[in-house]
């Protein structure tokens, strides 16, 4: 039996150009043995993944290759550990509701785990670093080959406002553009908004969810790298009730790509 990899590094098809893709919520799967340290039954868990996974995004950002970037995609859900968070609780907005690197609360505010600093640094060790180290030598390399590297930070977002999101207006658009205020230039979302609005997409920044990964080696540092998170509505392109995809989904995939492509071409 084939051990199923925590995350994959996925290289770009034709000719290298300085991206680097980043997936980090796609997944659904928790291993068995951090499976039984969740407190919650398995309904509420199966309610919880399909709330929280930003579901098929590993395909509606799999274009990122074909543009001559790496992509680094998560394969194990963010309830194990959540890559996109500050490891530092007090860096991380979303800590205040036991949602920060490693989860101890659910969307609706139950207990998921049981607070406890052995434990989280266990699982730190043993999944977010491997994974940031993976994402860091990905960027390393970008910068070392061209001097620059822009991260395209591929998620979707609920419909409908989860109890625990920052933003509760349930007036949401097609896509939210995350912005970082060193790492993403303004002309950067500029070309992006006006690539999206021509392909139909209606387009807010940093609205309802705000910024953008860097790994922490740049962070706040080195402007040579630039970042722009792209957050899909899942209406858009899947039926949010069963976590399936709609007919329409690759009509929407090739629409972000054309769009991505206008802007940086």
């Amino acid at each position: 039996m084939t051990t199923p990899v925590a995350f994959e590094v996925l290289g770009p098809v034709g000719e290298v150009r300085p991206v680097v893709g980043h997936v980090p919520h796609a997944s659904t799967r928790i291993p068995s043995a951090e499976r039984a340290r969740l407190l919650v039954d398995d309904a509420t868990l199966a309610a919880e993944v399909l709330r929280l996974t930003d579901a098929h995004t590993d395909r509606l950002y799999a274009w990122i290759r074909e543009l001559g970037g790496g992509l680094l995609v998560n394969r194990t859900s963010r309830l194990v550990v959540d890559p996109e968070r500050f490891p530092d609780d007090g860096r991380e907005p979303m800590a205040r509701v036991g949602q920060g690197a490693v989860y101890t609360r659910t969307t609706d505010g139950r207990p998921l785990r049981q607070p406890d600093a052995a434990e989280r640094r266990r699982l730190l060790e043993t999944w977010f670093e491997p994974y940031h180290a993976a994402l860091a030598t990905l960027v390393g390399e970008a910068l070392a080959r061209f001097g620059a590297c822009l991260v395209i930070d591929g998620h979707s977002f609920s419909s409908t406002p989860l109890p625990s999101e920052p933003d509760p207006d349930p007036d949401r658009p097609d896509v939210c553009l995350g912005t970082d205020p060193f790492h993403t230039p303004a002309a950067l979302v500029d070309a992006l908004r006006t690539a999206l609005a021509a392909e139909g997409f209606r387009v807010a920044v940093d609205r309802p969810f705000a910024g953008s990964l860097v790994p922490l080696r740049w962070y706040g540092t080195d402007p040579r790298v630039t970042s722009v998170m792209l957050e899909v509505r899942r209406g858009t392109y899947m039926d949010e009730a069963t976590g399936e995809p709609l007919p329409g989904f690759d009509g929407v995939t090739a629409r972000l790509r054309r769009a991505v492509t206008t802007a940086f071409p």
